[in-house]
């Protein structure tokens, strides 16, 4: 997968998203590292997030650091996460059922060799 299609995929937005929801003071290499991208493709994440109005990044007020940031989801960022989750799910729930399949098969073809 190019950077492009890291950084702009569903599952990596939701991840991010849902990331900030948790913890908005998170940096973006706390976050590249928890979501298992390169802090480069979180940056490019980050920026295609804030475009799409569905994260607002900001300084914290008063702060020595000015590197430090504080990540939001808007409101739209929260409707569009929540679609992101539930698409999220669906495709593990698809993903688990074709594995699950997959290991009986193999299983009883073991099982039958045996």
């Amino acid at each position: 997968m190019n950077l492009k299609n890291i950084t702009e995929h569903p599952d990596t937005h939701f991840k991010v998203m849902d990331l900030i929801h948790k913890a908005p003071d998170v940096s973006q290499r706390e976050l590249a590292k928890q979501a298992g991208i390169s802090l480069g493709s979180m940056h490019y994440c980050l920026k295609d997030l804030a475009r799409k109005g569905w994260v607002k990044v900001g300084n914290f007020k008063n702060n020595p650091y000015k590197s430090v940031y504080l990540y939001l989801l808007t409101p739209e960022g929260v409707i569009q996460k929540s679609k992101l989750a539930v698409d999220f799910l669906r495709r593990k729930k698809q993903e688990y059922k074709k594995l699950k399949k997959e290991i009986e098969q193999l299983s009883e073809e073991l099982h039958d060799e045996v």
